[in-house]
């Protein structure tokens, strides 16, 4: 028997529930799909284009969905987030997935549970943890907060992920960790990482919030390591408008996770009893056993994933022709263009197109991708390019390893463009034809 703290023990929604057969229900869904019909069209028009960084994956079937629990009043986390759990770690073959409030939470959590004095042989402060310099701020804030070092280790200029070589290089007496992140969706050789973390007795923890739908030989990614952490942002592959998720094997991570993630208490654990039995003396509901945060996700963004989880397949083919699409268009300017390529023995879930200048390329990426604007073809950096220049980094303890010189180079030399789910044929060919005229423009037709 369940020994999980009986629902019925919290303050009871005005209305539990929503019934499907109730006309005025029936109205408005059939008024929101109505809308959506009339204005939500995010494909590519000739006539006016636009190529967007992101257009929006949902549609009338999640608005709905989260409407219906708006009209149920039960819209704080409940049955549909832990619904939506146990769909995503089904997906993907994860013993336990543990929402929370982004993916930026996601590694935050991760690292205050692998760090908490619950868990036996936790990081502690003083221990070192090893990140690509190409990066994301809050793969590192989560390191500083909970007084752990980042060292700062250059990546593969072919796949644009962390080195394993140099990842070798920089582990020392204090290392405890490692932090690799599938860059664009583009995993990581998670042989020879998980090899050098076997070998040298290393937590391993993966970034995986680029990295939606990837897989590494055949296993999806976030399943090498302790823990895996993903993103449902707005702009990522599926959405739940903000929010993330922490993926592990390992029961006792879970537990305290789910305990950090609300408040430091016992709500939501798979088991409960023995907290209880050690202490008889306070009430259920509110038996605090840890620190904690509040990163909950709510049942409206839980019923939003569900919708979106069975689409993320679909988005992410789409992403994978338009990255060999455009990698073939584009290698007429090989000369001049670089391109992140596949890591061996992967399928990337490719997030974006990035783009690097080589070296005597006659102009600057601001050139090109002024151009690109003028022409409504949004641009990005790749992520915040070597995280050991923001200014930041200057205000905590930190260990850089080499000189990081091609995550400098995707930094200064680098930029990306949309790819996903709305990008098609007639989408790339505007791209391809917009960088065609920029080059034309400079005496470099291919």
């Amino acid at each position: 028997m369940s020994d999980l703290l009986p629902t019925h023990i919290y303050s009871k929604p005005a209305f539990d529930g929503v019934s499907p057969d109730d006309p005025a229900l029936t109205a408005i869904h059939a008024n929101i799909e109505a809308y959506c019909r009339q204005h939500h069209d995010f494909r590519f028009n000739p006539a006016d284009p636009v190529v967007r960084l992101h257009e929006p994956t949902f549609g009338a079937a999640e608005i709905i969905a989260a409407v219906d629990v708006l009209l149920s009043t039960r819209v704080t986390m409940g049955p549909k987030v832990r619904q939506f759990e146990q769909e995503f770690a089904d997906a993907f073959g994860f013993s336990h997935g543990i929402t929370n409030n982004s993916g930026s939470s996601a590694n935050l959590l991760a690292i205050a549970a692998l760090s908490n004095v619950a868990m036996r042989n936790r990081l502690q402060p003083g221990d070192e943890v090893i990140v690509p310099a190409l990066c994301w701020s809050t793969t590192v804030w989560p390191l500083v907060q909970h007084q752990l070092v980042p060292v700062i280790v250059d990546i593969d200029p072919v796949t644009f992920n962390m080195d394993p070589r140099e990842l070798e290089r920089a582990i020392g007496p204090k290392t405890r960790a490692v932090m690799p992140v599938h860059v664009y969706g583009n995993p990581c050789d998670m042989t020879a990482i998980t090899e050098i973390c076997r070998r040298r007795n290393l937590v391993l923890i993966e970034d995986c919030c680029e990295a939606l739908g990837a897989f590494y030989d055949g296993t999806p990614v976030g399943r090498f390591g302790a823990v895996g952490t993903f993103s449902f942002y707005f702009s990522h592959h599926m959405t739940t408008i903000e929010g993330g998720i922490c993926v592990t094997g390992d029961f006792d991570l879970a537990e305290v996770m789910r305990i950090l993630r609300a408040h430091g208490w016992v709500r939501e654990l798979k088991s409960q009893a023995p907290y209880y039995e050690q202490h008889p003396g306070i009430d259920k509901r509110f038996l605090f056993v840890n620190q904690g945060y509040n990163l909950r996700l709510t049942e409206l963004q839980a019923a939003f994933g569900s919708v979106q989880l069975p689409k993320l397949a679909g988005f992410v083919d789409a992403r994978r022709t338009n990255t060999t699409e455009w990698q073939k268009s584009l290698s007429r300017w090989a000369e001049f263009f670089h391109f992140q390529r596949e890591t061996p023995k992967a399928r990337s879930s490719c997030f974006g197109f990035p783009v690097v200048l080589k070296p005597d390329t006659p102009f600057q990426v601001q050139d090109i991708t002024a151009f690109l604007n003028k022409a409504r073809i949004e641009t990005r950096p790749i992520i915040c390019g070597n995280i050991a220049e923001q200014p930041a980094m200057q205000l905590c303890e930190h260990r850089v390893v080499g000189e990081l010189r091609h995550s400098s180079r995707l930094m200064h030399y680098g930029f990306a463009f949309g790819n996903h789910q709305a990008v098609d044929a007639a989408a790339r060919d505007y791209v391809t034809g917009k960088i065609a005229e920029f080059m034309k423009s400079r005496g470099l037709a291919g």
